[in-house]
């Protein structure tokens, strides 16, 4: 009979990537798959290949609400209760949590009937949830080589993996980076995030309508923008004479992003490690109001290896941006050089290494 792993997991898309790759990874090597997340996220992750969904009450609350989190405790031991009775009925071998207060009701069901469980910290910093459950779990597993605000008998006995991504980055992590030659089209790729998103959307477009004519007339730009802001930057781009092509959303980001020269967008861990994966360079602008600054400590993978540059919010203007693009695309050796960096310290295989841990921590009952 093959094992059963439940991957408890849900929120966003951050936690729902890694998830997925880890899924199929396991289901290559022959295991079955249980999602255990909130009741939302198991009715609506139709793509997610698990053989089975729980959905589990859960929910979060805000500091200082107390009434928040009396229901919210209540909720919690509510999804403790069903995950209970629904791993009595399918025994998992292993219960694997990737964070966000949907995971936290499977994950604690594993932990109290004492079955193996591991955790998968995506960030550089450790989520709260994560957090306050993986003293108490058999394995943790991390993405980046530095764990911040994890206790630190967790961060000594955590395994670095990487952040697994998906399988059509997996495909472009041996591409060779393709340096643009004299009078060659520069390819820029400027991803938005679905947080905090209209900064970019606004200020890119400007500062690049700024930069020198030499560098405008070979720019083709890609940009993901708010559907609100697509107008504007249009015609932005339009009186500047640059080659754009903008919508909300691109389906193709793995084709579009392996034909890249540089890469603009937020540092959420899966846009940090699918940056590197596919070995391009890089102007991070981490989400100021992102929890414990977790994106502004992902970033660093890539920007102490050389790999990318950092503009914080609070330093972004026109200008700022402008000088810092027409210094990288004028300079093809350079963005060459950082897109080595990148490559360097990628791991493509996060999702074989994760699933490999999963498999050791399972042989523990």
């Amino acid at each position: 009979m093959r094992k059963i792993a439940v991957v408890a997991a849900g929120g966003t898309g951050g936690h729902l990537f890694p998830a997925q790759a880890l899924a199929e990874a396991l289901i290559a090597r022959g295991w079955r798959i249980v999602l255990a997340s909130d009741a939302r996220v198991a009715a609506f992750a139709e793509d997610f290949p698990a053989e089975q969904r729980i959905g589990l009450s859960a929910r979060t609350f805000r500091r200082g609400d107390p009434v928040g989190m009396a229901q919210a405790g209540l909720a919690i031991v509510g999804g403790v209760m069903q995950a209970r009775r629904a791993f009595k009925v399918i025994d998992p071998a292993v219960v694997v949590g990737f964070g966000g207060y949907p995971s936290v009701p499977g994950l604690l069901a594993g932990i109290t009937q004492g079955r193996p469980t591991v955790v998968h910290e995506q960030n550089a910093v450790m989520g709260r949830a994560n957090r306050r459950l993986a003293a108490h779990v058999t394995t943790v597993a991390c993405a980046f080589p530095v764990l911040q605000k994890a206790p630190p008998k967790v961060a000594k006995r955590a395994i670095v993996v990487g952040n697994p991504v998906r399988p059509e980055i997996r495909a472009i992590a041996d591409a060779p980076y393709e340096t643009p030659k004299p009078g060659e089209p520069l390819r820029l790729l400027i991803t938005g995030g679905s947080q905090g998103a209209r900064l970019i959307s606004e200020l890119v477009p400007n500062a690049i309508a700024a930069l020198p004519e030499s560098l405008r007339d070979r720019l083709s730009v890609q940009q993901q923008t708010r559907p609100e802001s697509m107008e504007i930057a249009q015609k932005i781009y339009a009186d500047a004479c640059v080659e754009a092509e903008i919508a909300p959303f691109f389906r193709d980001m793995a084709g579009r992003l392996k034909a890249a020269h540089l890469v603009i967008g937020r540092s959420g861990a899966g846009s940090v490690c699918e940056f590197a994966a596919a070995g391009k360079p890089a102007i991070l602008i981490p989400l100021a109001i992102a929890l414990d600054d977790d994106q502004g400590q992902n970033a660093r993978l890539l920007a102490d290896a050389g790999g990318a540059e950092i503009l914080r919010e609070s330093a972004l203007t026109v200008d700022s941006l402008r000088e810092v693009l027409a210094r990288l695309l004028g300079d093809p050796a350079a963005l060459a050089r950082m897109a080595a960096a990148s490559r360097s310290v990628a791991k493509p295989d996060a999702a074989e290494r994760l699933a490999d841990v999963v498999e050791q921590t399972a042989q523990v009952r």
